[in-house]
């Protein structure tokens, strides 16, 4: 079976995992587990537009998972169904941000694909920030500054309680010729962001609202 599962659509199978787990040690009426079992397995299926009958089979058994090692076991057996983000390369990276003459690119090979929905890192020299995501089929760079706010907050992207901080990018004015900035507070740690995200709809919002 190939791939089918996007990073995000793991994040949500595994809090639904860690709620199921927790229920269990809490809960011992029969009624009140059979509701949240109903309801884990509604929230994964729902995560996915379609699904082939093999690939309902393959996640249906979250509705068994009762303890934490259950639990780990399951989520191992799903991660090689996982879909890796797009396998970048310094070239492509520096086609992305064709204005940044002197791109520090972030270490690749170290990462886990399969646990990343956008690709972000920081110049801490400039308080530059890059990301870069899928958006409308096509791999796309957004250059921004980055502020880090000094506390916790949540975030627009994955609306985690995170230590945040004021992503802000240059975009075309209405009149020719003219800039305006916008953006948002964002998690300051991209790798925890991407390990919390159970959605990609606020991050489409997010690249959509400085591309217009």
């Amino acid at each position: 079976m190939e791939a089918f599962i996007r990073n995000d659509q793991y994040n949500l199978i595994k809090r639904q995992v860690k709620n199921l787990v927790n229920g269990h040690a809490a809960a011992q009426h029969e009624g009140v587990l059979k509701a949240l079992k109903e309801m884990t397995e509604e929230n994964v299926i729902e995560a996915f537009t379609s699904l082939t009958e093999e690939q309902r089979q393959l996640l249906s058994p979250v509705t068994e998972v009762e303890n934490k090692e259950q639990g780990e076991k399951f989520l191992n057996g799903l991660k090689r169904y996982v879909i890796p983000f797009n396998k970048v390369s310094e070239q492509t990276l520096k086609k992305l941000f064709p204005k940044a003459k002197k791109l520090k690119l972030p270490d690749l090979e170290s990462m886990d694909l399969r646990e990343i929905s956008y690709l972000a890192w920081n110049d801490q020299g400039s308080s530059k920030m890059y990301l870069v995501a899928n958006h409308h089929q096509k791999l796309i760079g957004v250059q921004g500054t980055f502020k880090y706010a000094g506390k916790k907050g949540i975030c627009t992207i994955c609306h985690g309680y995170e230590e945040i901080g004021l992503f802000s990018a240059e975009v075309k004015g209405a009149d020719k010729g003219t800039f305006k900035k916008r953006g948002n507070y964002i998690c300051r740690d991209s790798e925890k962001c991407n390990l919390t995200l159970t959605s990609l709809d606020k991050l489409h919002d997010f690249i959509s609202r400085l591309n217009q």
